[in-house]
């Protein structure tokens, strides 16, 4: 039979966040990651802004994240 502290301890681990159960050098390569794919998305806004062709810009961010974030939109994806 499964003790009461076993279950309990295993509820309170499902709701930990992913980020609490990783180690601090983790953390700090997922900051880095993140701050990357932040700049990438910067870089295609303002080339967005400058008035490059959508499909330019979209080239260049995907070239930016390369090796940082699943998927061809930098892990990000939103409606047009």
């Amino acid at each position: 039979m499964i003790s009461r502290a076993f279950v309990f301890a295993a509820v309170l681990s499902l709701g930990l966040p992913a980020w609490a159960q990783h180690k601090p050098q983790e953390v700090q390569e997922d900051i880095e990651r993140h701050q990357q794919m932040a700049a990438a998305h910067t870089a295609a806004a303002q080339c967005l802004k400058a008035g490059t062709k959508p499909d330019d810009c979209a080239k260049a961010l995907q070239n930016a994240c390369k090796g940082l974030a699943l998927g061809k939109f930098c892990g990000m994806r939103h409606g047009h």
